[in-house]
């Protein structure tokens, strides 16, 4: 099964709230540790006091230090709520003259030192300071456990915790709305886009929509239109092959319906050929059909074109009509630069192209008349074909490349889908295609000219 994608809102609150999270954690570090450090210094310096107090009271009786502090003055000094308050005065060498010799000694100089250690099996800050006088020097050590450090990193720590940990609450749930309000456009989006029919397929429009989904809402748009061309295109061609169809198809069936009667070989025969006449044009109205729809520029994606000679390519498509144009008694004729013609193009549908132009002046051109096919190698390469027919009047030359357009009084066979095919052809090569009259004055001359082949 494949992995349900990531939601948007997903990725924008993960963005916004785990570095919130993580500032918030490295926070409480930090808090905790600068409210640990301050009642550190605050109860050190309580304990750098009783030091000195202590201190005061060790004195030398003929170079040996004695200390003479009272017990009722030691116990109103030592006295605390909360911890438990250990001391002891030592020489340099580490004889005790007075207090628990497990208050751990060493040495200090100056204003004193301070260090941990453990007393009793309980942690302890120990403050030492040094006694004035001569040697041997004397040290006083003072040991605090540390349940009133404790207490108040806590209360400090909680202090400025709970109010931050309630404004991440805040922001969190503020970017929670901000989140959800920001993406209400797009919820409306999709509820638009949900409740089209599948056969709307006019812009979409959303109110309010952010600039960053902008490019997305144009991008579905110009998807929706070019759907709608392509789908008009197809119900246009679906409507007229059926309709182009219908009359051959009937034909078709009364033919068949008479040959099915008829009793007499000879006439059954005759029945038959009309029938074969009629299957050939519905084979041609079929390829011809089918060619519009494969050459329809709407259709066509990208057209691999490649250089070719036009002049070569039109003077054999001219070959193959010789035959054609001989049965009814037509001078085709070709006229070329002497020189190749390059463009380029595609051979298949270019030589359908010409195979149109040479199809529409040999059906239409008089018996006895004149074709005759032009290749130019200009600045703009052309291929043109004259011919010998009904000459086109000016209002009805525009519309003689649309589909099915036939021109009245014309009593050929034709579907009118011919000079159509070649305008979608000429079309997907960037080329032009025109009809005027015939320079001697008698029927139509088409042209297609080419862009140049790049030097």
């Amino acid at each position: 099964m494949p992995r349900p994608s990531a939601t948007l809102r997903g990725a924008l609150l993960r963005g916004l709230l785990i570095p919130l999270s993580l500032l918030f954690l490295l926070d409480v570090a930090g808090s905790y540790f600068m409210a640990a450090r301050l009642a550190q210094r605050v109860y050190d310096g309580e304990l750098m006091e009783i030091a000195r107090e202590l201190v005061l009271h060790v004195h030398r009786d003929g170079g040996r230090p004695t200390f003479d502090l009272a017990p009722e003055a030691e116990r109103s000094l030592l006295l605390d709520e909360y911890d438990t308050v250990y001391y002891a005065v030592r020489t340099e060498d580490g004889t005790l003259v007075a207090g628990e010799a497990a208050v751990p000694s060493g040495s200090t100089r100056g204003e004193g030192a301070f260090g941990d250690a453990k007393v009793a099996g309980a942690d302890v800050r120990v403050a030492r300071l040094a006694a004035p006088g001569a040697a041997p020097a004397v040290i006083v050590a003072v040991a605090e456990t540390l349940a009133k450090r404790e207490r108040l990193a806590a209360q400090m720590f909680l202090g400025v915790i709970l109010p931050q940990l309630v404004l991440i609450l805040i922001a969190g749930l503020l970017v929670w709305l901000g989140v959800a309000r920001g993406l209400a456009p797009l919820r409306q989006l999709r509820a638009a886009v949900a409740a089209r029919s599948h056969r709307d397929l006019s812009p979409v429009t959303a109110e309010n929509v952010p600039g960053e989904v902008e490019p997305l809402v144009h991008a579905l748009n110009d998807l929706l239109a070019r759907l709608d061309e392509v789908l008009t295109f197809q119900n246009r061609f679906i409507a007229d092959a059926a309709h182009q169809l219908r009359t051959p198809v009937a034909g078709l069936k009364a033919h068949i319906e008479v040959a099915l009667r008829e009793q007499e070989p000879a006439r059954m025969r005759e029945s038959l050929a009309h029938l074969y006449t009629s299957v050939e044009r519905l084979s041609r109205l079929v390829s011809q059909l089918l060619s519009l729809a494969r050459n329809e520029p709407n259709t066509v994606k990208t057209l691999p074109l490649a250089p070719l000679d036009l002049a070569a390519l039109a003077f054999e498509v001219t070959t193959e009509w010789v035959p054609e144009a001989y049965k009814k008694h037509i001078d085709l004729g070709f006229e070329g630069p002497g020189r190749p013609a390059m463009i380029r193009g595609d051979v298949v549908r270019l030589t359908e192209l010409i195979h149109n132009l040479l199809d529409n002046a040999v059906r239409y051109s008089r018996d006895g008349g004149r074709v005759t096919v032009r290749v130019l190698d200009g600045g703009s390469p052309q291929v043109s074909v004259s011919d010998d027919g009904p000459t086109i009047p000016e209002a009805e030359r525009a519309r003689v490349f649309e589909r099915f357009h036939r021109l009245l009084g014309t009593h050929k066979d034709g579907s009118g889908l011919g000079l159509a095919i070649v305008r979608e052809i000429a079309t997907l090569h960037g080329a032009a295609i025109t009809v005027e009259d015939d320079a001697d004055g008698v029927g139509n001359r088409f042209t297609v000219s080419f862009p140049s082949l790049p030097v």
